[in-house]
């Protein structure tokens, strides 16, 4: 079973994230369960977990078909003993959130060294935040999302995704959300079928099909290994059309929620509607 959707908006709360999805035929979502500008929110009331889990029934969603986003304020891999304290507190305000709502994953970026440490030690640093966080909640799995590699970002590699996994002492709560744009940023080809199957390869060897929470199906703006994180509408982009329609009909990305983050908020119903049509044609 395909999930395919976006990521909507929660304003007025997070209730109104499912209606939201709902109205553009999505059957997966992902949003932000507070304000993604601010360090912290009060904690999820009881009503408004309730009212959030009574409108996901009501419109047939599931915690598999959802992917909350964290705070881009969050540097899980911070140089700074004070920035880095910041940033886990944070990411496990974050979890505890979701795991409130009865959601049982959070998408994150990985973070950045900030040119101040090594790459090495900016993800030692990833995987010790995940197992805090981790060892503070309960039920919800840590998503690391692959980057396009801009600045100083960690998570562009494939390499980078299981050194921090391999770190982590829960594997089963840990899982990564590939990126479409991000990927083909990073170097990673897509276009055909031939370079689709290479690039999955690569993705099965180095981190493992088992670890796929989520993905984000967004085309690319810049060219193959800009590193610079662009996202266009489904086909208008340098990736062009063809990686999605191979998505949508392998079985290896069944049963998670594929997210558009394209930019034109106003073409996800068409989006989410051609992605489908690949579906039923497989």
């Amino acid at each position: 079973m395909k999930y395919t959707g976006a990521h909507v908006s929660a304003s007025g709360g997070v209730a109104n994230a499912p209606r939201n999805a709902h109205e553009i035929g999505a059957t997966a979502f992902a949003l932000f369960t507070k304000n993604q500008r601010q360090w912290s929110a009060p904690p999820v009331t009881q009503q408004q977990a309730e009212e959030f889990r009574a409108a996901c029934a009501g419109y047939g969603y599931t915690p598999q078909q959802i992917l909350p986003h964290d705070s881009y304020l969050i540097n899980l891999g911070h140089p700074e003993h004070e920035g880095l304290e910041k940033s886990r507190a944070a990411f496990i305000e974050e979890m505890s959130r979701c795991e409130a709502l009865g959601l049982d994953r959070l998408n994150f970026h990985p973070g950045s060294h900030l040119n101040r440490i090594t790459v090495l030690q900016s993800l030692d640093r990833v995987a010790e935040s995940i197992n805090i966080a981790l060892d503070r909640t309960h039920g919800v799995t840590a998503v690391i999302e692959n980057t396009a590699g801009q600045g100083s970002n960690l998570g562009f590699a494939f390499e980078h995704l299981a050194y921090i996994i391999d770190r982590v002492e829960d594997k089963t709560r840990v899982g990564v959300c590939i990126d479409t744009c991000h990927a083909f940023a990073a170097g990673y080809d897509m276009r055909t079928k031939e370079t689709f199957e290479h690039t999955f390869a690569e993705f099965d060897r180095i981190v493992g099909f088992r670890y796929l929470r989520g993905m984000h199906l967004n085309d690319a703006m810049k060219i193959l290994g800009s590193h610079v994180d662009r996202h266009t509408p489904l086909g208008d982009g340098m990736l062009g059309i063809e990686p999605f329609r191979l998505i949508m009909q392998d079985p290896r990305f069944d049963n998670i929620p594929l997210i558009l983050e394209t930019p034109d908020e106003s073409r996800w119903a068409d989006e989410i509607a051609r992605l489908n049509a690949f579906a039923q044609q497989a």
